[in-house]
């Protein structure tokens, strides 16, 4: 007899496949973003949007890859990697943040708002391309991949 928090989950992983398609909808906006940075608080803006992009799109890669492998040893492990790997990964960024916070060559609210806008807006622009159904986890499947 198995009990559900030492099932191991064996299919595949959708979360490494969103991550990617967060990742590269980052990479699309990158300039965009840099550019509005560059455009209000100089190089130090651009260097303080890079920073905070970084941190972001490492953050999402970080959490895809944490559940991906603890997926594979077992649910109650995963919901714990889950639970304590936010707490983990929010006390990553603020020590990547608490490291630069008195450096002059960055600046601290493109940083701050680069970190705030772009975790909400890839996670919203993803939502569009979410498949929530058992049959096609992970992104919609495009009309050419359902045939």
């Amino acid at each position: 007899m198995t009990t559900p928090l030492i099932t191991r989950l064996d299919g595949p992983a959708p979360e490494r496949q969103l991550s990617r398609d967060i990742v590269r909808r980052g990479l699309i906006v990158a300039p965009l973003l840099v550019a509005v940075c560059t455009a209000i608080w100089g190089w130090d803006g651009a260097i303080g949007a890079l920073y905070g992009l970084a941190l972001v799109l490492l953050n999402f890669v970080f959490a895809a890859a944490l559940i991906t492998m603890t997926a594979r040893i077992s649910v109650g492990l995963m919901m714990a990697a889950v639970l304590f790997g936010y707490l983990i990964r929010l006390a990553l960024i603020f020590a990547a943040i608490y490291v630069v916070r008195d450096a002059e060559w960055i600046s601290l609210v493109a940083l701050g708002l680069t970190i705030i806008v772009t975790h909400l807006g890839l996670l919203f622009w993803e939502l569009r391309y979410v498949s929530a159904t058992l049959a096609f986890p992970g992104l919609k499947p495009t009309p050419a991949s359902t045939n």
